[in-house]
């Protein structure tokens, strides 16, 4: 049976995000809406889990695309929320069959969206190659650092996020080193966050726990 296809939650925040359809940057496509996100979610068979891990992200990355607006940042809140959606599209398909999720998710949501905003937020949510400008790429740390901020399905400090990912994955030096690296730019993107934003993020709940309910 195929999984529960999940609903729009009903956050409070919701109500202030861009119209569906609205444009996002100039001369971009627009932002999918949510339902377009979980019909891409129905199409390249995402499991479960990763659902919700995508819904816990999103809703992060819409809490500090938020705040970026009431701060005066130019943020299209709901191409932030694709974004943050889509971050895994390519996760099922390359656990079963190898490769690099978020390329892969990036090229298949650029080739359908058109928006190589919305892409780039997918290709680059493990690890930013650039140094850290939250002004000047608001999308792409937002969604790297909702990533960061949760384990599964549940929001977590970085501290708690980075010891399940050296337990999982830290079996060789390199790439505990490679772990260490994307704490380091972590942190910095936190840093960079709160300061923009007028935010203390190290422990912020983000309404923390089990953040989709199942029916």
């Amino acid at each position: 049976m195929a999984p529960k296809q999940p609903q729009s939650p009903p956050w409070h925040v919701m109500a202030a995000l861009d119209p569906p359809g609205a444009a996002s940057l100039a001369g971009l496509p627009p932002a999918p809406s949510d339902a377009g996100c979980f019909a891409f979610w129905d199409e390249y068979a995402m499991l479960p889990h990763i659902r919700e891990h995508s819904l816990a992200v999103a809703r992060v990355a819409t809490t500090l695309a938020l705040a970026a607006r009431r701060a005066g940042l130019p943020v299209d809140v709901q191409l932030v929320r694709a974004s943050a959606l889509l971050h895994d599209i390519a996760k099922t398909y390359t656990i079963h069959h190898g490769g690099n999720h978020s390329q892969l998710g990036g090229a298949w949501m650029q080739e359908r969206t058109g928006n190589p905003v919305l892409a780039m937020g997918i290709v680059h949510h493990v690890h930013w190659p650039w140094p850290v400008d939250v002004r000047g790429h608001f999308l792409p740390m937002a969604i790297i650092y909702g990533d960061k901020r949760v384990r599964h399905d549940c929001v977590v400090t970085l501290d708690e996020r980075f010891e399940d990912l050296y337990a999982r994955y830290g079996s060789t030096p390199y790439i505990r080193d490679r772990l260490a690296e994307s704490k380091q730019q972590s942190l910095d993107i936190e840093s960079a966050l709160g300061q923009a934003l007028g935010m203390n993020l190290h422990e912020h709940p983000f309404d923390s726990g089990r953040l989709v309910e199942r029916a």
